[in-house]
């Protein structure tokens, strides 16, 4: 793959191998920076009898940006595709593959190079806020891997960056998302593909089931029109592609949660079958959307501490964005190895929990001999299997902090205009 790439290197401590694995070691890190990322590095090559580099992290750092950005982002759908060879088939939603996809911001370090590529939110005073970048990604229903993404700045929308990603998806996949992606356009370009989509209903569309061709009780199909204004976004060529109609099912779902209210809304889909595809099955769909995918973005923003990226460059802040995804499905393709030894409850396997005993036996993994390593990695996996997050049916928490924040007051100025201050 290096080579497809055109990666030419000397022979150096830092070949590209191993500035991969240093970078997916220092996102997997509780300690993210350059310094202990160095120390790892030594530590393993002493253990293997190889004569380490320096302490001092300047090498490290010019072959993270050495390291082709382009790589990264073929890396991800790669290593997503090789865990899906895992899933067994019969683990399907009535025999389809279902990508689940959503949006979110991450800050970055408040450098001049990132506010530039990045600008901090308007409302923000200059100095006192930090650039922030939009990532959409798609996710797979089953394992929980990323399978594709777009990084951009915050003047392009989730939407038209969702609809850039929708060139990934496959003859036969299902693409789920939550009602700011229910419109027309998205339910064709998603048709175009030879995918559905199963989406929630755009609030600003009406929906009344007196009408259309019936299928129960809130379940019918209608025809919708194409919308005579073209997106900002795309050309009148491509707008001229998206057919005149579009034959949709919009089906009533009720979502129940034990000591809650029932939850009533309404999805729209190009799933017309209603056999096949019944409003019971399309319930227990719609209902793992909020675990793939804002559960999933909880372990890489708040678990893997993607939230907050250190990069000063806006190139090294889209690298570290691409290593974390790429370290994510790492850590989903060991949780899918022990899947089958608990029977396939995939939803009891610990992110964190797998990380940890991985970061623990990385060193002797990576130095001890064949007979060794195989036996610590049967260990490791039935370390994960046993590691399991209890069954907590219907807990909630209430949304507070208990620990008192410093008393310190917001920064509402530049540092240097405070610093100033506090020398005169």
């Amino acid at each position: 793959m290096i080579e497809e790439e055109g990666i030419e290197y000397r022979s150096r401590v830092y070949t590209p191998v191993v500035t991969l694995w240093a970078m997916i070691y220092q996102v997997l890190s509780a300690d993210k920076s350059l310094r202990h990322t160095v120390k790892g590095i030594t530590t393993w090559l002493v253990a293997a009898g190889k004569a380490p580099p320096s302490s001092d992290t300047g090498a490290y750092s010019k072959a993270r940006g050495r390291l082709s950005e382009a790589l990264l982002q073929r890396l991800v759908p790669e290593t997503a595709d090789a865990l899906e060879q895992q899933v067994p088939k019969a683990h399907y939603w009535c025999g389809r593959r279902v990508k689940v996809f959503d949006g979110t911001t991450l800050l970055m370090a408040d450098s001049a190079a990132n506010q530039a590529a990045y600008p901090q939110h308007g409302n923000q005073a200059e100095g006192c806020g930090f650039p922030f970048v939009r990532v959409v990604v798609f996710f797979c229903l089953l394992s929980g891997a990323v399978v594709s993404a777009c990084v951009a700045a915050k003047t392009v929308s989730e939407i038209v960056m969702s609809r850039l990603l929708y060139q990934d998806l496959e003859a036969g996949d299902i693409a789920m998302a939550d009602q700011a992606y229910g419109s027309y356009i998205d339910l064709a370009l998603i048709q175009h593909q030879g995918a559905d989509g199963v989406l929630r209903k755009h609030h600003a569309r009406k929906t009344d089931f007196r009408s259309g061709r019936k299928h129960g009780v809130g379940d019918h199909q209608v025809e919708w029109q194409k919308p005579k204004r073209s997106p900002e976004h795309m050309s009148a060529d491509e707008f001229e592609a998206i057919p005149q109609t579009l034959q949709v099912r919009e089906v009533r779902l009720k979502l129940s949660r034990k000591g809650f209210r029932d939850q009533f809304i309404v999805v729209v889909t190009t799933l017309l079958d209603s056999r096949r595809y019944t409003v019971a099955k399309l319930s227990q769909l719609y209902g793992w959307r909020w675990q793939a995918a804002e559960v999933s973005f909880r372990h890489l923003k708040t678990t893997l501490k993607m939230e907050m990226l250190t990069a000063k460059t806006p190139d090294m802040v889209r690298k570290e964005i691409w290593t974390h995804l790429l370290a994510y499905n790492l850590l989903r393709s060991l949780m899918e190895q022990v899947a089958p030894l608990i029977g396939y409850a995939r939803a009891r396997l610990s992110l964190q929990g797998t990380r940890a005993s991985f970061n623990q036996s990385l060193t002797l993994l990576a130095t001890a001999t064949d007979d060794v390593r195989q036996n610590l990695f049967s260990h490791f996996l039935k370390d994960i299997a046993t590691d399991l997050l209890p069954v907590r049916p219907d807990r909630h928490e209430p949304r507070v902090v208990k620990r008192r924040p410093k008393p310190f007051p917001r920064m509402k100025q530049p540092r240097s205009v405070l610093k100033a201050k506090l020398a005169a």
